[in-house]
């Protein structure tokens, strides 16, 4: 959908008793759906004025949960794009102190061997006995997983992605959730939310990245954790016990506009998609069921053919990014979506679009992520 006349922002005022409880959750897709949740949500913020980041929940599955948590850390989707297409910026440091120019350009999608090399067998003996004896307990890519042999692929940089975002143990949103799955039963586990196993925020975003027979799994408490999107790509449902009015999904791994496949590779992403699209839309069922509004936004025809079938593959990272920005941006101009996006409150403009003046005259985001929520970190 197109058309429309611009962004949303003006004329909003809420008061804290009327603002709407909202939860956002971003699915999982590789190095390609990351990259498209980038231009996705700075498409949301441009066009709404609306900050992702001061959603109330926000859940990250796989790639959802990198992207999710440099946003509660405090970095603007308007800075993910600058970065990712090559822009220095001098005078600007991370959480470390280091030069923001220094940062790896592709979030962590750096590949090299874990120490330890290769390993004969199933990746979880337990798991792959388990779904063997019982398979209808287990999502069919839990069964898959356990079967699949140990990764290789360290997730160190993923780790170093978010510890250049956040120097503290946790981020100081009070409620990102970090989506991975307990390697030996297959469960689900939200990392973040009260009750779940204690974690430092760069373990709980490598164990949801953590793809199994691609990257080493991740040890947390005595426990290996694979990558969340294992149980589901976009894990919705998990917000249906929470007092939200609003939750908005993006989710690269499903489309409604996915085009006749004609290869063998795009049978097998058709056939991914079409499972992921029929979860997604059981998840929100179950949200809706509860009385939660639920707005979904998903790739499209254009953006399918950028990411194309390897969605691992760092090549066309920014191009998915632009192509994001535009197919979003048109989508929201003019259609039920952008105007109920646009009623949201305004957010704090130095998070949802770029400042004016060099960067070394920037605010300190990490400053502006944590003014959002003085309740809680004052508790």
């Amino acid at each position: 959908m197109s058309g429309g006349d611009g962004p949303h922002t003006s004329g909003r005022t809420m008061s804290g008793e009327d603002r709407p409880r909202v939860g956002l959750v971003l699915g999982a897709g590789g190095i390609l759906g990351g990259a498209w949740l980038t231009g996705a949500l700075a498409a949301v913020a441009a066009e709404s004025g609306w900050d992702p980041g001061s959603a109330d929940y926000i859940v990250g599955t796989s790639a959802g949960s990198m992207i999710g948590a440099l946003l509660a850390c405090g970095v603007p989707p308007w800075f993910m794009v600058a970065h990712s297409a090559g822009e220095t910026f001098d005078g600007l440091t991370d959480a470390r102190g280091a030069s923001a120019a220094e940062a790896d350009r592709s979030a962590g999608a750096s590949f090299r061997l874990e120490r330890g090399g290769f390993t004969l067998g199933p990746g979880s003996w337990r798991l792959a006995v388990a779904s063997l004896a019982r398979p209808y307990r287990y999502s069919p890519m839990a069964v898959l997983s356990g079967w699949l042999p140990r990764g290789v692929i360290s997730t160190e940089p993923l780790k170093d992605t978010i510890r250049r975002a956040c120097a503290e143990d946790w981020a100081p949103h009070p409620n990102y959730w970090a989506m991975a799955v307990d390697y030996a039963t297959g469960r689900r586990v939200a990392f973040g939310r009260p009750g779940s196993p204690a974690a430092r925020l760069p373990d709980a975003v490598a164990a949801s990245c953590a793809i199994p027979g691609f990257y080493r799994c991740v040890e947390i408490g005595g426990r290996q954790y694979v990558d969340g999107g294992v149980y589901s790509t976009s894990n919705l449902d998990v917000l249906r016990a929470e007092e939200l009015d609003l939750v908005i999904a993006l989710n690269p791994m499903s489309s409604l506009h996915a085009a006749a496949p004609r290869t063998v590779a795009q049978r097998v992403a058709f056939q991914l998609r079409q499972a992921a699209g029929r979860r997604l839309g059981h998840e929100a069922k179950r949200l809706r069921a509860a009385g939660i509004e639920v707005i979904l936004i998903q790739p499209t025809v254009l953006d399918l053919d950028v990411m194309g079938g390897n969605l691992m593959s760092s090549k066309r990272r920014h191009q998915v990014i632009e192509t994001a920005i535009d197919t979003v941006t048109d989508h929201l101009r003019g259609s039920e979506v952008g105007e109920r996006l646009g009623r949201l409150p305004a957010g704090d403009q130095r998070l949802v679009r770029r400042p004016s003046g060099p960067p070394s005259a920037w605010p300190d985001f990490r400053a502006a992520a944590r003014a959002r929520w003085p309740d809680a970190l004052a508790a």
